[in-house]
Order: C-alpha cells, then sequence, then structure tokens
C-alpha cells in the first residue's frame, strides 16, 4: 500500500550502458549492448540512456553510442537519451533523433575543468549554442541541463548550494528544457538531498527532471528516498550498481537500478518494470563483466515473502 506522502509512480532511467560502462576498461561488444537494451526494455524499462558522444579516442567503450541510439529508437515507447559534452556532440544527438540529450555541468569549478575543460558558465553558454542548434533543425531533442557534484566535490571540497541554484537558473535560462542534480562523488546525505531540492523545485518547478545519486559511502537509496519525499519522481540508477566518474576519484558506485526499484515497488511506488526479469538481465550483464566489482543486494537476498503479496511479483 503506498504511503499517503510518496508519489503513485516513479521512472527509473537505466543509465548503465553510458555512467557504468564509462567507469569500466574493458569494451563491451556492441551486440551485448544491443542485447542489454532489448532486455531492459522487455523488463519494462522505458527510459534509458544509451551512451555518449564523446571523441572515441578518449572514451572507446562508448564508441558505438549512434548505433546504439538508432537501435533503441526502433523499441516501442522507449525514451533513449545521451549524453552529450559539446556542440560537436550536441549536432550528433540531434541527427540521430535522440529523446533527450543530457548537457553535464559541474558545480564544482575544478571538476568543470577537469571533466569537460571549460568553467560552469562556459558550459552554460554551450548550452546556449545547443539550443540554437536544436531550434534551427527544427528537432524535437530536449535538453536537460545536468548539474553534477552538487552536493560536494572530491577535488575541490564544498561546494555552495546557491551556486548550485544560480547554475540551474542560467542553464534554464540558456534554452535548457529540463535541469537535473546529480551528487556526482557521494557526499550527499539525505538532509542535504531534502533542502537541495526543496530548494530547486521552487525555481524550477515540473522542470526538475531527476536525481543521480552514487552509493560510495552507502547513501545511495536514503538520498533517492529523501528527493522522492519532495516531489522527485524519476532517478538515473546504473544495473549491478556499476558506474562513476574518471575524473573524480572515489566516485564509483551508481545507486543499484534492481534494489532501486525493488524499494520503489515495496513502498507502492509504480514503475512498470519487472523485477524477475530485470534480475535475469542483471545476471546476463555480471557473466559479461566478470571480474568486474559488482554491486547491489536484492539479488542475492531474493524478495521477502511480503513482497510478492503486495506487489505482484514472484521470485
Amino acid at each position: 500500500m503506498i504511503h499517503a506522502f510518496l508519489p503513485p509512480r516513479a521512472v527509473v532511467r537505466e543509465v548503465g550502458l553510458r555512467d557504468g560502462l564509462q567507469s569500466i576498461a574493458r569494451v563491451l561488444p556492441t551486440e551485448r549492448k544491443l542485447e542489454w537494451i532489448r532486455g531492459a526494455h522487455a523488463a519494462g524499462q522505458r527510459e534509458i540512456e544509451v551512451g555518449s558522444f564523446v571523441p572515441a579516442h578518449l572514451l572507446p567503450q562508448l564508441a558505438d553510442t549512434a548505433e546504439l541510439l538508432a537501435y533503441a529508437k526502433t523499441l516501442p515507447g522507449l525514451f533513449a537519451s545521451v549524453l552529450v559534452p559539446n556542440l560537436k556532440g550536441a549536432e550528433r544527438a540531434i541527427a540521430g533523433e535522440a529523446d533527450l540529450m543530457v548537457v553535464p555541468l559541474s558545480a564544482s569549478h575544478a571538476h568543470s575543468l577537469a571533466n569537460l575543460r571549460k568553467t560552469p558558465d562556459e558550459v552554460v553558454a554551450e548550452v546556449g549554442r545547443m539550443r540554437a542548434a536544436r531550434d534551427a533543425a527544427g528537432s524535437k531533442t530536449l535538453i536537460d541541463g545536468g548539474v553534477g557534484t552538487a552536493f560536494g566535490c572530491t577535488l575541490q571540497g564544498h561546494v555552495e548550494p546557491d551556486e548550485v541554484l544560480r547554475l540551474m537558473q542560467a542553464l534554464l535560462d540558456a534554452g535548457a528544457d529540463r535541469v537535473s542534480l546529480a551528487d556526482t562523488v557521494g557526499y550527499a546525505d539525505p538532509a542535504m538531498v531534502r533542502s537541495l531540492f526543496e530548494r530547486a523545485l521552487r525555481i524550477a518547478g515540473d522542470r526538475l527532471w531527476c536525481g543521480h545519486f552514487h552509493d560510495t559511502r552507502g547513501m545511495g537509496l536514503a538520498n533517492a528516498y529523501a528527493a522522492l519525499e519532495v516531489g522527485i519522481t524519476r532517478f538515473d540508477a546504473c544495473l549491478a550498481g556499476i558506474g562513476g566518474c574518471p575524473h573524480a576519484p572515489g566516485a564509483s558506485g551508481n545507486v543499484d537500478t534492481e534494489d532501486l526499484v525493488f524499494m520503489l515497488e515495496s513502498m507502492g511506488v509504480a514503475t512498470g518494470v519487472d523485477l524477475p526479469k530485470l534480475l535475469d538481465l542483471r545476471r546476463r550483464v555480471a557473466s559479461w563483466l566478470e571480474g568486474e566489482t559488482l554491486q547491489g543486494t536484492v539479488w542475492r537476498a531474493g524478495f521477502p515473502k511480503t513482497f510478492a503479496a503486495t506487489a505482484g511479483v514472484t521470485a
């Protein structure tokens, strides 16, 4: 039974194909990635970040993003997103008819320079150019300005909440259709999440699109719950908890998709995801990534007997 103070449904966007695989040295074959997309769609996931349009020599793990995007566009009801770091990447996303392009902006100036070689305000200016290119092309691709290191940074340390909100407003002013907040390095706690998201909602309203949390210090699910309580209904997650940031030491471990779906469904918040099918996909992905560090607990413990009765899911 759903709690009165929680939303009736939420979306779990799979970002393992981008945020997860970019953190792993091995290059997963394209056919495996296509199987991953197909399996996630079959399990009921309807939003997937399929990759990133970055130079192949920088991230060879993501060099086949255009092919993955083209395949994702053939699956019914699938909302396919890609990450784009610059105008050139945005032009490729527009050409590929991505439903959404996520533009990463780091509120930490140190992380922004390390990650994108631009200051945060230079990224804002780039978003303005992306918006102009999108509109000139007559494209329907949405622009999501993702404000990362919103709760702190391993390179810079403290990040002022006022600076996070200033940059979020600047992204909207520059032409972003949506904005999101990310705990890129796993510094947040639930009280911090509640405070910042409440303030962000007052500025952006329903244009505040998504919460992106890392489980670096075991706070991922608690932080997602805190955001859910204030009205956030879309969350990024990685199958098997893979993921991180190559320019932020210690950031490994995105919120685990299976555990997040289980938590939401257990509380009566519908996700549309078939958990047994998702766990079967996890088993396959784990076999492809043998030797890599994988996270998650539901796959190991299984479902409690009470869960099947409340959520209609059988193990």
